[in-house]
């Protein structure tokens, strides 16, 4: 109820001017930003969000301190890939479909680029995340 209330009142109280949003108190990193966590700074950065409705649902990557704008690159999709992780490789050419086990060099949301090294090769690709966990080369 509460954040339901929250993002109503966001929705109508947009500000004027040209703000950025802000979190209300610490949030660190992993976590995932709600409504009720947002509010708007008095500065304005250029890579930052001046709508707390594209924030919603969004993981910090950072920890993000009151106070602060929140920039774009402090935050993304929620994790579907951890680092160290051991995830399905999959290769797709044409019909043909290869599946291997790789290692996650670092963590990614769904259809983030993500870093994986080859268990069977010890290659380095990049692929994209899925929703499932595993990783799309193409």
């Amino acid at each position: 109820m509460r954040t339901l209330l929250a993002c109503l009142l966001m929705s109508v109280a947009v500000p004027a001017g040209a703000q950025s949003v802000m979190v209300l108190h610490p949030v660190r990193a992993g976590d995932a930003l709600g409504a009720d966590a947002l509010s708007f700074a008095e500065i304005t950065i250029p890579d930052g969000f001046d709508d707390p409705r594209d924030l919603i649902g969004l993981e910090a990557r950072v920890n993000l301190y009151p106070g602060r704008p929140v920039r774009q690159r402090e935050v993304g999709m929620p994790t579907v890939i951890q680092r160290n992780a051991v995830v399905p490789l999959i290769f797709r050419r044409g019909g043909l479909v290869i599946t291997l086990e790789g290692r996650a060099l670092q963590r990614a949301g769904d259809g983030e680029p993500v870093r994986v090294m080859n268990l069977s090769s010890r290659s380095t690709v990049t692929g994209i995340a899925t929703a499932s966990g595993a990783v799309i080369v193409q």
